[in-house]
């Protein structure tokens, strides 16, 4: 089906823009139109009880331990995956693009770049090849260009010094470095003592996870002011003392003006496929009133020339972000792939 035109009784576009009897037209893998029903949309080929919004991006994913299909199934239709295997990610995220591809749109970063010995090269659900050693700002700098030339779309960093040794200061300002002269943000996992202050001060562009230990008022702020923070709220334990610390310092980011993007780290602690219910409740735990949480975890506004990634629920979201859990209708790139 080249064109695809769909009504509900509710939506919601992009930021502030909720919509009752809402139509939403598709052609060609694009939107060419999102609104309210007008006479010159009266054919429709799906009409739902429901309430129809942009489909889910989950922006922290390790794709290749989770099934594609399911991921999409589950209403996210897009997702970056953050540390694997440069020969088998790539070619995935290649044929991620074409229509015939069952799964969602892969966007990825390749290996994560760490130290001799450093995370995750000793972790067991990481296979050979998902962290890429560099020793020194030349090796950094080779593989962030050879990195580039692949497709990645980010550079991932290791500063994880409770699982090993990390990049110096040099490896760290030279992988930036490189990374912005090929217009490509550096995402880091910043675990243990000084790594977030580390990250800010090399310039990188965002936080794979919430630090799960409390940061200060003034590195929230300065978070802030500099970087994006991946979710992944939901791989911590309910009740644990890194949930705690986590909540808090999301909340306090947010209050400072910073910007969070939604990713659940599927693949590890038993995550679903598709949209993570969890992962959205601890977010308003955090603070995000819905339409902020709706914000998070999609990819583009529903507008004219926007990719035709279309999510209907069985209920308003704004009134309960349970209602992710009765997906009634998932479109990617203007194509119905589940019902």
């Amino acid at each position: 089906m080249t064109r695809l035109s769909i009504r509900a009784t509710r939506g919601w576009l992009g930021p502030g823009q909720a919509v009752d009897d809402v139509q939403v037209v598709c052609e060609q893998g694009v939107v060419t139109y999102a609104g309210a029903v007008t006479p010159i949309h009266e054919d429709v080929d799906l009409v739902l009880d429901g309430f129809l919004m942009p489909a889910v991006a989950d922006r922290h994913v390790h794709i290749e331990l989770s099934d594609p299909a399911a991921v999409l199934r589950g209403g996210v239709t897009a997702v970056r995956d953050l540390a694997w295997p440069p020969e088998r990610i790539f070619p995935l995220a290649d044929l991620s693009e074409m229509p015939s591809f069952d799964g969602p749109l892969i966007r990825a970063a390749g290996p994560m770049l760490t130290a001799l010995g450093g995370y995750p090269t000793r972790s067991g659900w990481a296979p050979e090849g998902t962290g890429r050693v560099v020793a020194d700002p030349p090796t950094a700098v080779e593989a962030v260009t050879e990195l580039a030339a692949s497709g990645a779309t980010a550079v991932k960093v290791a500063l994880n010094s409770e699982a090993g040794p990390t990049p110096d200061d040099a490896v760290l300002t030279a992988i930036c470095d490189a990374a912005h002269a090929a217009a490509l943000p550096v995402t880091v996992h910043a675990q243990g003592s000084g790594q977030v202050e580390r990250a800010l001060g090399a310039g990188v562009d965002e936080l794979a996870h919430t630090p799960w230990s409390r940061l200060s008022d003034d590195v929230v702020a300065r978070c802030a002011r500099s970087l994006r923070i991946v979710s992944t709220l939901g791989i911590l334990g309910s009740g644990s003392p890194e949930l705690a610390a986590a909540l808090d310092n999301l909340g306090r980011f947010r209050a400072a003006g910073g910007i969070v993007g939604y990713g659940t780290d599927l693949g590890n602690a038993d995550v679903p496929p598709g949209v993570h219910v969890r992962e959205l409740l601890l977010l308003e735990e955090a603070g995000f009133p819905p339409e902020e949480v709706l914000r998070a975890i999609t990819r583009a506004p529903l507008e004219v020339d926007a990719p035709a990634d279309v999510l209907a629920l069985g209920r308003d979201p704004f009134a309960d972000l349970g209602a992710f859990e009765d997906i009634r209708l998932v479109v990617r790139a203007g194509r119905v792939v589940a019902t």
